[in-house]
C-alpha cells in the first residue's frame, strides 16, 4: 500500500521544540522529492521545506529558515523535519507529500497537528 504517514505532533511552548518524521511505504521512495507543507486554521496550505530525492537541494520557506531543518534517510525511508525556537504562528496541521519529479504522481500524508502555545 502506498502511503506517507506523519508523527511528532503536539502541544508546545513558545521557543520549544518538536520533530516531526514522515514514513513511507510501497513506493521507491528515494526517486521522491519531499516537501513538508503546513495549513494553518482558516488559511491557505503552504510550503515550508522541501529535500530533493537524492538529499542535495534543500529549500525553506522565509518564514522558518534559521529554525527548521529538514534531513531524509533514504535506506529507513523517512523524512525528518525538526522544528526549533517554534512560535504560536507555527499553529498548523503539518503535511508531508513525496512527488515524482517531471510526472503528476504525489503521494500525501494524513497530517499532524502542531500548536504553539503557552
Amino acid at each position: 500500500q502506498v502511503q506517507l504517514v506523519e508523527s511528532g505532533g503536539g502541544l508546545v511552548q513558545p521557543g520549544g521544540s518538536l520533530r516531526l518524521s514522515c514514513a513511507a511505504s510501497g513506493f521507491f521512495f528515494s526517486s521522491y522529492d519531499i516537501t513538508w507543507y503546513r495549513q494553518p486554521p482558516g488559511k491557505e496550505r503552504e510550503l515550508v521545506a522541501r529535500i530533493s530525492s537524492a538529499g542535495g537541494s534543500i529549500n525553506y520557506a522565509d518564514s522558518v529558515k534559521g529554525r527548521f531543518t529538514i534531513s531524509r534517510d533514504n535506506a529507513k525511508k523517512t523524512v525528518t523535519l525538526q522544528m526549533n525556537n517554534l512560535k504560536p504562528e507555527d499553529t498548523a496541521v503539518y503535511y508531508c507529500n513525496a512527488a515524482l519529479r517531471g510526472s503528476s504522481v504525489s503521494v500525501w500524508g494524513q497530517g499532524t497537528q502542531v500548536t504553539v502555545s503557552s
